[in-house]
């Protein structure tokens, strides 16, 4: 199967300039494109990972990628329907440029013959100054055109500043400049970005300089509709001081099981055979997670690297019963038990206290009554005595205990 009929089965263009040009362009793998990142963050979100890896297939495939980080327009900020940004300095931006140029590195390959490039648009947009930013690039533009996008429709009822209006024409003289530049003919994108990436083809063309396409992916959601990028605050970072690797891995193990099949299609790079039969599964044994698990896995260890991705994994199993915690890291059992929720102590707390302070229980005499039935754990061994304290031996390293009711519900106590 060539590289447009796989991203038309995994879902991945939702838009094109030209669906029939497209595909001859594609399949000729004489191709350079590119993608852009705006550093609005220290870190780029799960959200991001579409474009990530839909370049990385790309590159797979033969075409050549240019990935750009966008030191210019992340001082400006693309309009969104919930107000006007906050802009950050140029300092701060910079400083998010240089993370996520290496955080992308790691997706694509910079040697063979269809080697990545990493670009900035500050190298080209800093040079214009204002009055040839208004000649020379905002002359091709039709103020009709840029007001019928609908998230500038929406912002004209409660305000709308001329510099996040004015960021279309950047993102536009981009692919004017990497086309020039580079010799990029397709750029892509997510489909929020669909009428800014089509004022950047007819802005190549206005400029003489020939045809070129474009496609964008479907905004990743959830069942329930909304997206799981940072703004709704129900992602995942991909820095792992933002978000474990352990979090990360149970970020995908918690998707829900109407959403898996399509985030295997979007994320996964097994082959169309495994994902339908993980997609089967999901159908006919969805206890097991099957699918969640093998997601969860290959991901991790695509961000994080298989190191971490094995200890999540064994994380995810010993903290209920089913591993040795001693066989964990340090580093994965607090992070898992601060995803968990964890109670601090600072001296000898009886456990019915801890199983309350922890969240697990709602009360001293549901602490109690959780013990007596025997389903209170302290390390995946049950406990007996609900006033007992925790002993020396009972920390991990020296500062962790994992408490556990029944055979699902963990915390953790952190000793000070």
């Amino acid at each position: 199967m060539n590289i447009f009929d796989d991203l038309q089965w995994r879902g991945l263009i939702q838009d094109s300039t030209d669906l029939d040009a497209l595909r001859d362009h594609l399949v000729s793998n004489q191709v350079k494109f590119y993608v852009g990142f705006d550093p609005t963050a220290a870190s780029l979100h799960v959200g991001h990972l579409t474009q990530v890896l839909t370049a990385r297939r790309l590159q797979q495939a033969g075409l050549t990628p240019v990935l750009l980080v966008g030191g210019a327009t992340g001082q400006i900020g693309d309009p969104r329907e919930s107000g006007e940004r906050t802009l950050n300095s140029p300092e701060v931006v910079a400083e998010w440029v240089d993370r996520i140029r290496h955080q992308v590195r790691p997706f694509v390959e910079f040697t063979g013959d269809n080697a990545a490039t990493l670009v900035n648009n500050l190298d080209w947009t800093g040079e214009i100054s204002a009055v040839e930013f208004l000649r020379d690039i905002g002359k091709h533009f039709s103020i009709n055109r840029m007001l019928a996008r609908e998230v500038v429709k929406a912002r004209l009822e409660t305000g709308l500043s001329f510099t996040e209006f004015s960021y279309q024409l950047l993102q536009g003289n981009d692919y004017y400049e990497l086309h020039r530049r580079h010799g990029v003919t397709l750029q892509f994108g997510g489909s929020d970005q669909w009428g800014n990436i089509t004022a950047g083809v007819d802005y190549v063309r206005r400029r003489g300089a020939g045809s070129v396409h474009a496609f964008v992916t479907p905004l990743v959601t959830k069942a329930d509709g909304t997206k799981f990028g940072k703004t709704e605050g129900s992602g995942a970072w991909l820095d792992a001081d933002m978000t474990s690797p352990y979090a990360f891995y149970q970020f995908w193990i918690n998707a829900d099981d109407r959403d898996v099949g399509k985030y295997l299609r979007y994320f996964s790079f097994k082959s169309h055979d495994e994902i339908a039969e993980l997609e089967k599964a999901t159908v006919e044994k969805p206890s097991a997670r099957l699918a969640q698990r093998a997601l969860a896995a290959e991901l991790t260890a695509m961000v994080h690297g298989e190191s971490e991705a094995a200890q999540a994994i064994a994380a995810s199993s010993a903290l209920f019963g089913r591993g040795e915690l001693t066989d964990l890291a340090e580093t994965t059992l607090e992070s898992a038990l601060t995803e968990a929720g964890m109670v601090t102590v600072t001296e000898p707390t009886g456990l019915a206290t801890l199983f309350k302070e922890s969240g697990l229980v709602r009360s001293l005499s549901e602490a109690r009554r959780a013990v007596n039935e025997g389903g209170a754990y302290v390390n995946n061994v049950r406990v007996s005595d609900a006033d007992a304290a925790l002993s020396d031996d009972q920390f991990l390293y020296g500062r962790f205990a994992v408490l556990r009711r029944g055979k699902k519900t963990i915390a953790g106590v952190r000793r000070a």
